[in-house]
């Protein structure tokens, strides 16, 4: 997709901070450090549009984010990072699950898994939560760089069979070749060529 403009709209902590129009919206999702920032850099072809941190757990709000003035990314906390302060990390839960399940126009959530790792207890709860929610999803598995090719196959499977997923559901991506974003592009299209609500 060819990316006119991409702008920061505004941060919100609740539902009196969503944008108020009708315009669709992807949401991006996963634990802390899962390279959500640099992914939705790569898939805007901006470096500095979402701000990258070193320290995980640095997102503590629902950003927006305005695409050609005919969507928005939605980038949330980051979640289940331990040196976070219990009662933060509390806090975000609630706001992450009502945005989830409150907004009317969200379309698509990207899910983000690091493909290096087995999914854990808050990645359970996550899939848990997509599933209720009934959201399309789509299922990203960063960093592909960082492994082998030979290895990917493997990981993967961890991932699928983990969640329950079927086969080829899970899509391989690195922010740092550009891997997989034209998949991701052809998933978040089609999701707000037919938004809810629509």
């Amino acid at each position: 997709m060819k990316i006119a403009t991409a702008e920061f709209v505004r941060s919100a902590v609740d539902e009196s901070g969503w944008p108020k129009d009708r315009l669709p919206q992807v949401a991006f999702v996963g634990r802390s450090n899962v390279g959500k920032s640099s992914l939705i850099n790569s898939l805007l072809n901006r470096k500095g549009l979402v701000k990258t941190s070193g320290t995980p757990g640095k997102t503590r709000e629902v950003n927006f984010f305005k695409i050609n003035g005919d969507f928005y990314f939605a980038d949330t906390p980051g979640f289940g990072y331990a040196k976070v302060p219990g009662k933060l990390q509390e806090g975000w839960a609630p706001m992450i699950e009502k945005y989830l399940r409150g907004s009317e126009r969200l379309c698509l959530v990207v899910y983000l898994l690091d493909i290096r790792h087995e999914p854990g207890e808050n990645d359970f709860m996550m899939e848990e939560w997509l599933r209720d929610t009934g959201v399309p999803t789509a299922h990203v598995a960063t960093k592909a760089d960082k492994i082998g090719r030979g290895s990917r196959a493997k990981n993967l499977r961890v991932i699928t069979d983990a969640l329950g997923l079927p086969a080829g559901a899970v899509l391989e991506y690195s922010a740092t070749t550009g891997e997989g974003k034209n998949r991701l592009w052809d998933a978040i299209r089609t999701s707000i060529a037919a938004p809810p609500g629509a």
